[in-house]
């Protein structure tokens, strides 16, 4: 199972969803060089250019579970990007028999929404790894290690 919790560029988020006050691939490549091999720089303020976007990186996960959470106030990671990986990636679990959300509409904050062998959850506050996010992951992982197909509750 892989675990995002508001990665953002580079992470979950989609990369050519462009919009002020969004981390973007020229910033953070700058910003964290480490994290990332050098050819990515060369994407800056041409994301459109990327041979990839994040939702075919998520979707190569299937058939393993893939959870990926954000932060309501996050939005330098930009939560909505990371939920609409999860939902374009869809297509490749549905190919495997598998549900991956089932729904294209992002919760509400506090909820979370649980595929056959995806999740996804928006947690209100700010950027960090909470004890909140480690319930939500706990629980999906239960479900995924008992073999059970986890419910879907839209909140």
């Amino acid at each position: 199972m892989a675990v995002s919790n508001d990665s953002g560029c580079g992470g979950a988020s989609l990369s050519r969803r462009r919009f002020a006050g969004k981390e973007q691939v020229a910033r953070i490549a700058a910003a964290f060089p480490h994290w990332f091999c050098s050819k990515f720089k060369g994407f800056g303020d041409r994301e459109d250019d990327l041979p990839i976007d994040q939702h075919e990186l998520i979707a190569l996960l299937a058939p393993r579970a893939v959870a990926v959470g954000s932060a309501s106030e996050d939005l330098w990671a930009d939560p909505h990007g990371e939920f609409l990986s999860v939902v374009h990636a869809a297509p490749v679990f549905e190919l495997l028999g598998m549900k991956a959300l089932g729904t294209t509409k992002m919760p509400r904050i506090g909820g979370a929404i649980n595929g056959d062998r995806a999740h996804y959850h928006l947690r209100p506050g700010k950027h960090n790894l909470i004890l909140e996010d480690w319930r939500h992951y706990w629980d999906f992982a239960d479900r995924m290690l008992a073999g059970k197909s986890p419910p879907s509750p839209h909140k």
